[in-house]
């Protein structure tokens, strides 16, 4: 596990931390080196905006809006997920509002078929919840007999992470960004 997260730490400090949108093949051979991606300037006339170089404004989307995966009880892994991590519920009737989270980055990165990163092989996807104080987070999982494992390690610049698994054994990991 160290050496996919250690690789991933690579491709996001790149990411994050480039002042232009990488190619996919840049920030794959950034994530397998650990060399920083070489970037051409950008063309005479391109518009650069929010760090992209495009010869047009381009419209993107402005964060994800949802999380849509498929359960055995989806009744009770959505209790869980209130109940333990503090993530409301979609809101059935008008009055309840939705669960919203803090600005902060989001990692979106598509992981080869073959990786050990999510643990078990049957595991198609992994969440990441961002988190304020991974101790106090970690001590609350375990008094509610919630298994997790800290990271020992911190990763200067990024942060502290953690793992566990929901009752139907989907890995979520936790992070508490530097």
């Amino acid at each position: 596990m160290r050496f996919h997260r250690r690789q991933l730490l690579r491709t996001l400090s790149f990411a994050f931390g480039s002042s232009f949108l990488l190619s996919r093949d840049r920030l794959g051979t950034a994530a397998q080196t650990g060399a920083q991606p070489m970037t051409s300037p950008p063309a005479t006339g391109a518009v650069v905006r929010n760090g992209v170089a495009t010869g047009a404004e381009m419209e993107k989307v402005t964060g994800i809006g949802g999380l849509f995966f498929r359960a055995h009880d989806p009744k009770a892994l959505a209790s869980w997920y209130q109940q333990h991590l503090g993530v409301s519920l979609t809101p059935s009737s008008e009055g309840e509002h939705a669960w919203e989270q803090e600005a902060g980055p989001t990692a979106f990165t598509p992981f080869p078929e073959t990786t050990k990163y999510f643990g078990d092989a049957n595991k198609v996807w992994m969440v990441n919840f961002r988190v304020r104080d991974l101790d106090k987070m970690a001590a609350q999982l375990r008094t509610a007999g919630i298994e997790i494992k800290v990271d020992p390690e911190s990763y200067p610049g990024i942060g502290r992470f953690a793992r566990l698994h929901d009752p139907e054994g989907n890995p979520i990991e936790l992070w508490q960004p530097a």
